[in-house]
């Protein structure tokens, strides 16, 4: 898929902009609430409705610009798939919206999302702090599932079996029960994960094939609050305190009784986190 349209039909809502990255994809922007700028980047097999809880709550105190990441919801897409394309659509929304505010503006991303805040941060000087919901790349020689459990995705991915392929991510990767994965299919938005499913073999592979992304993403200088999931699977607070060692200017707050997606679970708790970090005086 090339360019121009929208990776799925949207029903309801339209974005409130988009945003040509620097290929030229359309990147979909949902603006929202009052107060400084803050962008929220979704994670694998989702699009800007994952927020749909702490984005209201955000909103008390900043505007924010909730985006469809390519190859999903309103946005589009182009083959063949690479992360940078990725940070430069972030640093796309970015400096639109810095140019329109005359200020760096700061990015919150969740799981992948939350990598490519980090990586954005890299390609524009106008994002000024990130937040990372466990979106740390795992050191060299790790990963998020083993191989055969990779191979098996992308088996899924391209045979279209998007349901199984979700479910069995969700399982295995993110490491959900069966009672958190119920709760999971009987929300709304769950037809919309499932339309997204198919991008989560290429994360993956992203992830399996990067043995630099870590040391990569390490030379972000912009101040950096990575978020924890006190629960959540080993994997995930290995990555964060690897990046955490090597950030120049990190920081990590961990979420008591919260797993990966604690911007369902424990809404009011991540809230006060990205808050109060961005709440602190910039730096010099």
């Amino acid at each position: 898929m090339t360019g121009g349209g929208p990776a799925t039909p949207r029903a309801g809502v339209e974005p409130s902009r988009s945003v040509p990255s620097a290929d030229g994809t359309p990147i979909a922007v949902f603006t929202s609430g009052t107060g400084p700028p803050l962008v929220l980047i979704h994670g694998a097999a989702a699009d800007h409705t994952t927020f749909r809880v702490v984005g209201p709550l955000l909103g008390a105190s900043f505007t924010v610009h909730a985006i469809d990441r390519r190859g999903r919801g309103a946005s589009g897409d182009t083959a063949p798939y690479a992360i940078e394309r990725e940070y430069e659509d972030v640093a796309a929304v970015a400096s639109k919206l810095a140019r329109d505010a005359d200020a760096p503006v700061d990015v919150f991303g969740h799981s992948y999302g939350g990598r490519c805040a980090l990586g954005a941060a890299l390609v524009t000087p106008d994002i000024g702090r990130v937040i990372s919901y466990e979106g740390a790349p795992t050191p060299a020689g790790e990963r998020y599932g083993d191989a055969a459990l990779a191979t098996d995705l992308a088996a899924l991915a391209a045979s279209g079996r998007n349901q199984l392929l979700l479910e069995t991510f969700l399982t295995h990767v993110v490491g959900m029960t069966a009672d958190e994965l119920d709760r999971y299919r009987a929300d709304p938005v769950w037809p919309r994960r499932v339309a997204a499913a198919a991008t989560i073999a290429r994360e993956l592979a992203v992830e399996s094939g990067d043995a630099a992304g870590l040391e990569h993403l390490a030379r972000v200088r912009q101040p950096v609050l990575q978020l924890l999931g006190a629960d959540s699977r080993s994997e995930f607070g290995a990555a964060t305190a690897a990046l955490h060692d090597r950030l120049e200017a990190g920081s990590i707050v961990v979420i008591r009784g919260a797993k990966h997606a604690a911007h369902h679970t424990h809404p009011a708790a991540v809230v006060e986190a990205v808050t109060a970090f961005l709440g602190a005086p910039r730096p010099p």
